[in-house]
């Protein structure tokens, strides 16, 4: 049987979110992230990427690129409370959904008897309804496929692609399109001559293979709409974390602190899309004579808020009282968990216990699909 497969993507997850709370801001240039001298852009509006702003970017450049845009604070805990209303919706339509950040996911529907195209504007109509935003829905026999149809026309879009309609529908895309191929990649590509997905098309496995190593016949496979992963209803995340080669060395503690700042809220982030949090924090410092410094914390009590994982990073980094430049900086975070257990003596019975009604729950979580059962919630 082949799989009926939907990606649905928020669209500007953030800057929308801020533009229905503040209806003065619709239409204008909104500007989501870290707010510091080495912030970055969480999440801008479409009228921003009108300038050329994305995600990512640094915040500095972007009011290069914008300087009348809005620029605003990220509001973590607003966002998260929007995604659980979405995640909400996704969870009334299967339990075979896959969450790939705070404003996306994968759904298997194969198993539904209703076309999935009727599926996805049912989801597109109720988010929007619930939320006041809109989401962009792709539809697919395969993951990479319904990911690739869901990005086609945003925002508020909806597309489907058949089998018959591949690979002709692929070849005018970005090689930087298919999952697998990153920035390097795509750069090295571009370097022999490969920028489109239909020159990729043109390589043998056994090219690819050389060029990409064991994940060569895998790009080779997709490309040609073949993609066997299944919707992930519970995904183990061992570590998440965010580095940077600076463009020049320097010895400004000030400055590499605020790379820290900006790679916490980077990495609150994600544990917050993924409804996680960690409890080893470690800073990572390559100095210029490529001397690599790992020095890590492992806490009493699980964390996820930006401000916490900073001031664990920024106790690390002073500790490490470094004497030569510093050429490469970054901030990762383990020890990760789905509940947020304080760490007592385990002699205490009342502890034992609590752990263990914490662990049944935690697997109660996996099996729903990552969707969390508080503890005096109705299972």
């Amino acid at each position: 049987m082949m799989r009926k497969i939907i990606h649905v993507d928020m669209d500007a997850f953030f800057a929308s979110i801020e533009q229905h709370d503040n209806p003065k801001l619709r239409g204008k240039p909104v500007i989501v992230g870290g707010l510091s001298g080495r912030g970055v852009v969480s999440t801008c509006s479409y009228e921003a990427r009108k300038y050329g702003v994305h995600s990512a970017m640094p915040m500095y450049m972007a009011k290069t690129l914008c300087p009348h845009g809005i620029f605003l604070p990220v509001r973590f805990q607003r966002y998260r409370e929007v995604s659980e209303k979405v995640f909400d919706i996704l969870y009334e339509v299967t339990d075979i959904v896959e969450p790939l950040s705070i404003d996306e996911a994968y759904l298997d529907v194969t198993d539904i008897d209703k076309n999935p195209e009727d599926i996805a504007k049912e989801i597109k109509e109720k988010v929007h309804m619930v939320t006041g935003l809109t989401v962009s829905a792709g539809v697919s026999y395969n993951k990479f496929l319904a990911k690739i149809a869901s990005d086609w026309n945003k925002p508020d879009g909806l597309m489907i692609i058949t089998e018959d309609m591949v690979p002709d529908i692929l070849r005018p895309l970005s090689v930087s399109k298919v999952y697998g191929i990153g920035k390097k990649s795509s750069e090295r590509l571009k370097k022999i001559g490969v920028e489109k997905v239909d020159d990729l098309l043109k390589l043998s496995q056994d090219e690819l293979t050389n060029i990409f190593g064991k994940y060569g016949k895998e790009i080779y496979d997709r490309i040609r709409g073949i993609d066997s992963r299944p919707v992930e209803t519970y995904r183990e995340t061992k570590s998440i974390g965010k580095e940077t080669t600076l463009k020049k060395d320097t010895s400004d503690a000030d400055l590499l602190l605020k790379y820290l700042r900006g790679f916490a809220d980077i990495v609150s982030s994600e544990l917050k899309g993924e409804r996680l949090y960690c409890r080893t924090v470690t800073v990572k410092i390559k100095t210029s004579n490529f001397t690599l410094h790992t020095r890590s914390r492992t806490l009493n009590e699980y964390i996820d808020s930006s401000d916490d994982i900073y001031s664990v990073a920024e106790a690390i980094f002073k500790e490490a009282k470094m004497t030569q430049p510093v050429r490469l900086i970054g901030l990762s975070v383990s020890n990760l968990s789905a509940t947020k257990i304080k760490q007592l003596s385990l002699f205490d019975l009342d502890v034992k216990r609590n752990l263990k009604i914490d662990k049944i729950l935690y697997d109660v979580n996996k099996k729903l699909g990552g969707h969390f059962v508080k503890r005096g919630s109705d299972i």
